[in-house]
Order: structure tokens, then sequence, then C-alpha cells
């Protein structure tokens, strides 16, 4: 079934990747060489001599099966379905960065001073582009297939659980993916039994029996977590008939997306929760990411800051900037700095009120810099002080804290890196008075999956689309 159209696939997509290196290659020598040297910065000197496109291309015995080992190794040669487009973005881009390494090293070594550096840059970048377009195309091309019934993958599901109804949750909302589930086999539930099209047509007694009838390509196991006695008899049942078998644990509210594991003497250990910023190097470069940011947006905001404190202190009476107590990183509490966009009221009032809609509290000036987030501004000498981040999870008071901890599972998981000014929860919509749990979820994603890339693309997002806030009142 599928395997059989997989491995065509691979070659096929091995076969295109040579031929674009070699296509990067040549034109590179052209572009070098015949259209750059009509420029003035690119002419040769007077009786400059250069290589022949042959001898250039004597390169290309060492340098296509390089790359395509190293797409092989940056598992760019995997099956896609269901993974993510920028994770096969970046690992093309490492797999290209590791061939232009050995290419360097290769003409180091053999002494080669011949070769144009403009060749060589212009390869690397043609080759990169080339790999991109053609795993886009051919990413739309197996979309439109799937959708349409073609190259489907042949799923049989054995138990009926939550698990089970998130992981069809996602089939069906992703047909692009082509998983064709055949059925679930269930202990507990009725045969008939169907959940968005997904019957269930059996109880696990009948794996045995389903395997030696049809040709499945995998078995997904989703049992709830009080059957897991099952797992190894259905296992053992799976790998007897050479199918590929998934598992999908029951409990994906405790362990994080991509669990980390240790081998401990070949024992398996998972950590419960993956924080990439409890290493030393990852906090030192997202710190020193904070100190220049914050720096180069002070700058930037020092006039609409200075114009911003002055319409304040002429239309309402009190203090230009307002501070207000957050919980912060491990749970330690830190004045946060705003300009005041509301009319002064007692501590005792302002540290449990809610804003809400229509809000008699908020000023004029208040209604807009609340709406706009320029009323967040003065958070930037937070940042520099070191109590917040330029990206993270927005700080919430005491107050609220003790109120959600109890009330929401994992909340105060977000208290084990920096708060932020900007956020994940805030640039997908969650705001102001907005759904809490949902902004856990994304507060709990951004803190597992946290890189330089995704800090760098919050940036964007909130540049772009986070300062305006329809829930801000």
């Amino acid at each position: 079934m599928i395997k059989d159209n997989q491995k065509l696939l691979n070659r096929l997509h091995v076969i295109i990747d040579a031929i674009l290196i070699v296509l990067a290659f040549v034109l590179a020598y052209y572009i070098r060489f015949k259209m750059l040297v009509h420029f003035k910065p690119f002419a040769l000197a007077e009786n400059e001599r250069y290589y022949s496109l042959a001898k250039y291309a004597e390169n290309l015995y060492y340098l296509v099966p390089v790359y395509l080992l190293a797409y092989y190794g940056f598992n760019l040669y995997k099956p896609k379905r269901g993974g993510g487009h920028r994770l096969q973005m970046w690992n093309l881009f490492k797999a290209n960065a590791f061939g232009l390494l050995v290419f360097a090293t290769v003409l180091y070594v053999i002494k080669e001073n011949n070769i144009s550096r403009w060749v060589f840059a212009t390869f690397a970048t043609l080759n990169f582009s080339f790999g991109v377009i053609f795993r886009y195309i051919l990413e739309r091309i197996l979309w439109g297939l799937r959708k349409r019934g073609f190259n489907q993958k042949h799923i049989l599901m054995v138990g009926y659980s939550r698990t089970a109804e998130a992981y069809i949750d996602r089939i069906r909302q992703n047909p692009h993916w082509g998983y064709h589930i055949h059925g679930i086999l269930d202990d507990n539930m009725e045969a008939g039994t169907m959940y968005k099209k997904a019957v269930v047509i059996g109880n696990c007694d009948e794996l045995a029996q389903q395997l030696e009838k049809n040709s499945f390509d995998e078995i997904v196991v989703t049992l709830s977590i009080n059957e897991y006695s099952k797992l190894e008899q259905l296992v053992g049942i799976c790998e007897k008939s050479g199918v590929h078998t998934k598992f999908v644990p029951d409990y994906q509210t405790i362990i994080p997306t991509v669990p980390v594991t240790e081998d401990m003497d070949g024992l398996p250990v998972i950590n419960i929760r993956n924080v990439p910023l409890n290493s030393v190097m990852n906090r030192m470069i997202k710190r020193t990411m904070d100190l220049v940011g914050a720096s180069l947006a002070l700058l930037v905001a020092l006039i609409p800051m200075i114009i911003i404190a002055i319409i304040i202190k002429c239309t309402s009476k009190g203090p230009i900037i307002f501070s207000q107590v957050r919980v912060g990183l491990h749970n330690r509490q830190f004045k946060m700095y705003k300009f005041r966009s509301m009319e002064v009221q007692s501590e005792k009032k302002e540290r449990k009120a809610w804003t809400t809609a229509n809000d008699a509290r908020v000023t004029a000036i208040g209604r807009i810099i609340r709406k706009t987030s320029l009323d967040e501004l003065p958070q930037l000498f937070n940042i520099l002080k070191g109590d917040m981040s330029l990206i993270g999870p927005r700080p919430e008071r005491p107050y609220f804290v003790e109120k959600f901890k109890e009330e929401i599972p994992r909340y105060m998981i977000k208290h084990q890196v920096r708060p932020g000014l900007s956020g994940w929860a805030q640039v997908n919509g969650y705001r102001g008075d907005t759904s809490i749990r949902k902004r856990i979820e994304h507060d709990l994603y951004y803190i597992e999956n946290w890189s330089v890339g995704l800090d760098i693309k919050i940036c964007f997002l909130t540049i772009f689309k986070g300062f305006i806030n329809k829930n801000a009142y």
C-alpha cells in the first residue's frame, strides 16, 4: 500500500534533489562569469583567467553525494504527514549549511584557491532556495492528492478514549495528511459507536483477526490510561504481524508535546516538563536579546513616551506612571510599570478589580493607549531591570494567581520563565478579557518549545498585529 508509494516517492525526491544541486551549481557559475562580469564591482581584471565550467563541475562528484547524505541525515526524506513546515525548512537550512561546510573544508584541504567566492555564495543561496520551492510544490501536490483520496495511509485504532477522540479530531481537521481510519477496536464501547465517521468495529481480542484479513499501514494504540495492562499483549500481536505500530499516550495533559527522556542504565526516564530556558546558555542568549531589544525599543519609543506622559499629566490628576505588583519568575513579586490609564483608585480596590467593557475608571487618553498597548511601553524598564523579558507569558496580580492556580491545571508552570511584554498567547488573540485556559495552553506551548526563532517570530507578529488589542478596555 502506502509503503511502496513512499519508497517510490523517496527515490524520486532524491533524484530531483540531485538535479537541483547540479542546476544550482551550474547557474551559480553562469551568474558569476556570464552575467555579473558586466557590472563594474564584479568585473574581472584584465587578462584574469578563470576555470571552465567543466573544471568547476568536477566538484559535483563529491558535492552531490555529500548534500544528499546531509539531507538524509537531517530527516528530509522522512514522511511529511503531520510534520511542521517550519521544522522542515530549518532542517533544510542545517543540511545546506553542513554541505557548504564540507565544500569549504575540501577546498581548504586540497589548497584550491581558484574557486570564486561569488560562485560559492551564489550556489549556497540558489540551492537552498530551490530546495524550499521544490518542497513547497511537492507538499501542495501531495496535499491535493490526499484530499481527493489518493496516497492514503490506512490505519486501525485500538482503544476508544479521550486520546482517540483527540487523534481523530486532528486527522479530520487535516485531510491533507492522508490518513484513512478503517475503524476502532474497543472493549467498552458497543460496535457501531461512531465519532466523526470513525466507527467501533469490534473489541481488542479481534486485533489478530483484523491484521490477518487486512493490510494496514499502521496500528495506532489509543487506550485509556486505566487499560494499560493490555498494552504489552496488543503490541506483541502487532509486532508479530510486522505492522508498524504507534502509541498515543493518554496523559498528554501531564507530559509535554516533545518529552525529554533520559537513559538510566537502560531504563527510560521521562521528564514531566521540558523547559529549554532551564539551560544556562539559553538563558544567557535570551537575556542578551532582551537587553539589546529593550534598549533599541526605548530609543525608538522615547519621543512617543514623552508625548503620552505630557498628555496624561495635562488631562487627569495623579502620577504619570502606574506601578502594580505582579508575580514573575519563580513566583517572585515585582512592581510592573505602565502609563496610568485610569483614574486614581485605592490600592485595595485596584488589587482585585478586573477591567471590563466601558469601565468608568478608564480615562479618555487611557482608552486610546490601552487599545494600542502604548500603556505597556514603560515595561521596557522592567526588562532592563531583569524583572521581565521581551517575550514570555504575561504576568498576573497575586490575587488572581492565587485564584487561577486552584481553578486551572498547570497554571503555575508559567512562572518557570520570566514574564514578557508580549507573548505567544497575546499574538494569537488571547489578551485582556479572554479565556484564561486558552492563554495558559499557549503559554505552556511557548515554555516547552522556546527557541530564538520563536521569540523573533513573536516579535514580528507583535509589531504587525499584536499592538491593537480589541479585548482591551
